[in-house]
C-alpha cells in the first residue's frame, strides 16, 4: 500500500505540472510549422511543441503515461544542461535596432576565432515572410516566431528557420540565406560546398567562393563550436525572450546595444531614404507634427527599447547575471575597453584574433567607412550625427523619446548652437550593469 500511495503522489505532482504547462500552451496561438529536419543533428525543442501541434486531449490513463514521459524528458533536459555548463558553452544574443552599430559590434564576436558560431540577422527571413503573408507584421505573432527560431538556432537546429527562407531550401540546401558572408562560421571550408561554374552563381564569402549552403552541414559545424552568438535588430521586447533564459539546455546571456535616438534617426534618413521621406520633408520646411504616424512610430520604438532596458537593469531572477547594456557611443570612444567588458560578461575568451580585428577596424579612413561598413573611425563616429540633423528634428526626437534619452544618459539640446558645439558633450558618463560584475 505504501508503494502504491507513493506512486500515486508522484503521478499527481506530475499531472499538476502538466496542467500548468498546458495552461501556458493554451495561451499561445502559434501558427508556425514545427517540422524537424531528420538529417540535422538536433535536440528536441520540448514536449510543449508536440502537444501544441497535435492538440491532444488526454484521459486520466494517458495523462499518467505522459507524466512518466514528462519526467523522463526533464531529466534528459537536465542532463543536456549539465553537459552544456560542463563544457563551458555560451549562448549570446546581441539585441539592437537598425542603425545602432550592431553589425560593427557583432564583428567583435564574429572575429573571435574557430570556437565561435556567429549568425548575422537570421530573423530577417522571419520578418520578411510574415510581412508578405499578413500584409504587415503582427507584433504578437512575430514575437513568438522570433523567440522560437532563436531558441532552435541556439540549439544548432536550422529546421524551423528553413520554413521562412524563400525559396524554400531543397534537401536542406539554400543559396538564399541572408548575408551569409557576414558569418565567418558559414564560410569555413567545412560548410563551403564546391562552386560549379555554369550551374549556379557563386556565393562570395570573405575568403572563398562557395556554393549553396547546406544547412545540415551548418548545424553539424554549430554543434562543434564552443560558443554561439546571434545578432538581431528585430526583437522588440526583451520580456518575450524569457523562455530562452529559462531553457535548461541553454546558457543564454543578452547584450542590449543602444544608441542616441537622434543619431539613429539621422542615420536612418540616409540609409533608408524612401521610408524616411516625411522626415526629409520636415527637415526642409515646416514644423514636425507630433501626432503624425511616423512620430508615433518613433516614440513606440523608443519606448520598447527603454522598457526592455528597464527590465534588464532591474535584474529580475530570470535575468540575474544574464543582461548587459552597452551604449554605441561608449564603444565608438573606447572600443577595446568595451570589447573586453563584453567578453568578460559573456565568459568567452577574448582572443588575440578578435583584438587585432578591433585595432584594425576602429581607425578606418573616410574612404573605407561607408553606410553599411563595419570599418569605423571610432573617434569620429560617436557624435558625427550632430552636424547632419536639423535642430528642429532633434527637438522632435527629444519630445518623443525624452524618457529614453534620460535613462541612457543622452543630454538634450536647447539650441542649434549647442547641437553643433563639439566642445559640449551630449553623452553623460554613466555606469550600467553593476550587478553582473
Amino acid at each position: 500500500m505504501r508503494i502504491k500511495y507513493t506512486i500515486s503522489i508522484v503521478f499527481f505532482v506530475a499531472l499538476v505540472i502538466i496542467e500548468k504547462e498546458n495552461s501556458i500552451i493554451s495561451r499561445v496561438s502559434d501558427k508556425l510549422s514545427l517540422k524537424q529536419t531528420p538529417q540535422t543533428p538536433l535536440h528536441s525543442s520540448g514536449f510543449s511543441h508536440v502537444l501544441l501541434k497535435q492538440n491532444v486531449s488526454l484521459n486520466s490513463h494517458n495523462k499518467m503515461d505522459s507524466a512518466s514521459m514528462l519526467m523522463k524528458r526533464r531529466l534528459e533536459n537536465y542532463s543536456d544542461h549539465q553537459e552544456v555548463v560542463g563544457r563551458g558553452k555560451k549562448h549570446i544574443l546581441l539585441l539592437a535596432t537598425t542603425r545602432t552599430g550592431s553589425s560593427f559590434v557583432g564583428e567583435f564576436f564574429n572575429q573571435q576565432g574557430a570556437n565561435m558560431f556567429y549568425l548575422f540577422e537570421p530573423l530577417w527571413h522571419v520578418e520578411k515572410k510574415l510581412t508578405l503573408e499578413t500584409g504587415g507584421t503582427n507584433a504578437t505573432v512575430a514575437a513568438k516566431a522570433y523567440r522560437d527560431v532563436l531558441q532552435r538556432l541556439l540549439l544548432c537546429d536550422f529546421s524551423l528557420l528553413e520554413d521562412f527562407i524563400e525559396p524554400l531550401p531543397v534537401d536542406h540546401v539554400t543559396a538564399a540565406l541572408f548575408r551569409r558572408e557576414s558569418s565567418s562560421s558559414l564560410c569555413e571550408e567545412s560548410v563551403c560546398s564546391p562552386f560549379i561554374k555554369g550551374v549556379f552563381e557563386p556565393h562570395h564569402c570573405r575568403t572563398r567562393r562557395c556554393g549553396p549552403l547546406n544547412l545540415t552541414m551548418a548545424s553539424e559545424s554549430c554543434l562543434q563550436k564552443e560558443h554561439r552568438v546571434i545578432k538581431s535588430v528585430r526583437v522588440r521586447e526583451l520580456e518575450t525572450l524569457r523562455p530562452l533564459a529559462e531553457d535548461p539546455r541553454l546558457d543564454v546571456k543578452f547584450i542590449q546595444l543602444v544608441r542616441d535616438p537622434r543619431a539613429v534617426l539621422a542615420s536612418r534618413m540616409v540609409a533608408f531614404e524612401p521610408k524616411y521621406r516625411k522626415w526629409k520633408q520636415w527637415a526642409l520646411g515646416g514644423n514636425v507634427p507630433i501626432d503624425d504616424d511616423e512620430v508615433r512610430k518613433l516614440k513606440g520604438n523608443c519606448d520598447n527599447i527603454r522598457m526592455s532596458a528597464e527590465i534588464g537593469l532591474r535584474q529580475p531572477l530570470w535575468l540575474r547575471q544574464r543582461y548587459m547594456l552597452v551604449r554605441y557611443e561608449d564603444i565608438a570612444r573606447f572600443p577595446m575597453k568595451k570589447a573586453e567588458e563584453m567578453y568578460e560578461f559573456t565568459g568567452i575568451p577574448f582572443t588575440p584574433q578578435a583584438k587585432s580585428w578591433i585595432l584594425r577596424n576602429t581607425q578606418a579612413s573616410k574612404k573605407t567607412s561607408g553606410v553599411y561598413s563595419t570599418k569605423k573611425n571610432s573617434s569620429e563616429q560617436a557624435e558625427k550625427w550632430r552636424f547632419s540633423i536639423p535642430f528642429k528634428l532633434a527637438l522632435a526626437v527629444q519630445k518623443a523619446c525624452g524618457p529614453t534619452l534620460k535613462l541612457f544618459g543622452y543630454k538634450s539640446v536647447s539650441s542649434k548652437e549647442m547641437l553643433t558645439d563639439k566642445s559640449i558633450s551630449l553623452i553623460e558618463d554613466k555606469a550600467f550593469n553593476a550587478l553582473w560584475t
